[in-house]
């Protein structure tokens, strides 16, 4: 049975701004290595739209880059969305009935499957679906934006605590 999980990187009060702060080089091979072994990916329609930016080559790019960029193009994703028509390589668009096709992946897969998206973290804690919670919280402060969590947290317990390179923690939790 696979595990699902939400994670993303946060600024100390609260928010998920991809604009606003980047991984350092040690986090982002740690996003290279975790990519590599996830068994998939669920993402919401706009942050599957930001990472659509990984389908393209760009010659800029560092050998890191293309690495996350090859790891994100193998995985599969489902894409939750009533708006978009279709979805790019190696993704599925999910419309309908969210609650039966997450649990028939968790039943049917093995491993990790990674939730992308605060606003659909929010859906499927409410399904009772996520497994667990890593938050990245990185030493900025931004003052607005998308909140970690999109509505009041579930009641959760803390299992880990890590240090990620230089000067980001991971907290990782489990619903309570």
């Amino acid at each position: 049975m696979a595990k699902l999980v939400f994670g993303l990187n946060q600024s100390l009060d609260g928010y998920v701004d991809h604009q606003a702060f980047a991984p350092g080089p040690a986090l982002f091979r740690h996003f290279i290595e975790h990519m590599r072994k996830l068994t998939g990916s669920v993402y919401g329609r706009r942050m599957y739209e930001t990472m659509r930016y990984w389908d393209d080559e760009h010659p800029e790019w560092s050998a890191e880059e293309r690495d996350f960029a090859l790891a994100w193009r193998r995985q599969p994703k489902w894409v939750v969305s009533r708006s978009l028509k279709s979805v790019g390589p190696n993704a599925t668009l999910v419309e309908n009935d969210l609650e039966a096709v997450i649990r028939g992946l968790k039943a049917r897969l093995v491993g990790e499957i990674q939730v992308a998206g605060p606003d659909l973290a929010r859906s499927l804690t409410d399904l009772g679906l996520v497994d667990e919670y890593r938050v990245y919280i990185h030493p900025f402060v931004v003052g607005r934006g998308k909140p970690f969590f999109a509505a009041p947290r579930p009641p959760l317990r803390l299992v880990a605590s890590d240090l990620m390179g230089e000067d980001v923690i991971r907290l990782t939790y489990v619903p309570a």
